[in-house]
């Protein structure tokens, strides 16, 4: 037993002190520095990786080397997985860099960093919003890029997430009966992500929330609104003629211009009588 130990001991010891080894030392050149920090990234041991490349990033300021160290850094990070610091570091290559031609993938992984910051619907969306307007500049930076049809599916998929928590949003706001503040947010959800598959959805809703709160507000104001559900009925058929909402959104304009029509006999008979 008292043997075994010994040899565990022993054989930690020598693993420290070949990893020691491997850490980048005082009095180490620069090219020694960059060379440890590579072995480490190449092994896929990109905690390590990022704490050497930070090392030779600030001893090999303004060197070729330098550079390199600064792309591996955001790199290191991005596999790692810890896109926060990666998208930082991305941004420092391109503003120390900016002529170089590994620009176009630092800012188009600074963008995949946000996107894979973005959080469900539910949650704060800053990451995604920043996401979004990264890869629009990237498209409009780099229109030729290879790189391009993906980014665009990106801001698809995220702007449908922007849109689906403005449509949460405004469902919160039909439950508990506040129908105007859920008609802005539908109104928002359609003017602002039309290309969405909220948009659609958010007009049907936009046309029941007005009927119901028409139904539900004082003689005086229900022209009013029975009278943009239809307006809202019109929007639909301009942006979705073809939609599979159709039918349902007939029916529902029907019941708006019936509702309508009878204020507008009642109005008539009542002007009658006087």
């Amino acid at each position: 037993m008292h043997n075994k130990l010994l040899i565990i001991l022993g054989f930690l010891f020598v693993f420290s002190a070949c990893q020691n080894d491997r850490l980048i030392e005082r009095g180490d050149s620069l090219e020694v520095a960059y060379e440890k920090a590579l072995s480490f990234y190449e092994e896929e041991d990109y905690t390590e990786a990022a704490n050497a490349f930070e090392t030779v990033t600030r001893i090999g300021r303004g060197t070729d080397i330098g550079q390199e160290a600064q792309f591996l850094l955001a790199e290191s990070y991005y596999n790692n997985r810890r896109y926060l610091l990666a998208a930082s570091e991305y941004d420092r290559y391109v503003s120390l860099y900016p002529r170089d031609n590994r620009r176009q993938e630092a800012e188009f992984k600074a963008a995949i960093c946000y996107f894979h910051q973005s959080p469900r619907y539910q949650l704060d969306q800053t990451s995604t919003r920043e996401a979004v307007e990264r890869f629009q500049l990237f498209n409009n930076r780099y229109p030729d890029s290879e790189l391009v049809t993906e980014a665009a599916e990106k801001i698809d998929e995220l702007r449908n997430k922007l849109a689906r928590k403005s449509y949460e949003a405004a469902q919160f706001y039909v439950r508990t009966e506040q129908y105007e503040a859920a008609a802005i947010y539908l109104d928002r959800t359609i003017n602002s992500y039309p290309e969405s598959e909220w948009a659609a959805r958010a007009l049907v809703d936009q046309i029941k929330t007005y009927i119901t709160y028409a139904d539900n507000s004082v003689q005086e104001r229900q022209a009013e609104r029975y009278s943009k559900a239809v307006e809202a009925y019109d929007k639909f058929l301009q942006l979705f003629p073809e939609n599979e909402y159709r039918s349902e959104v007939e029916d529902l304009h029907d019941e708006a211009q019936r509702k309508l029509d009878n204020i507008s006999e009642s109005v008539t008979e009542n002007s009658d009588q006087g």
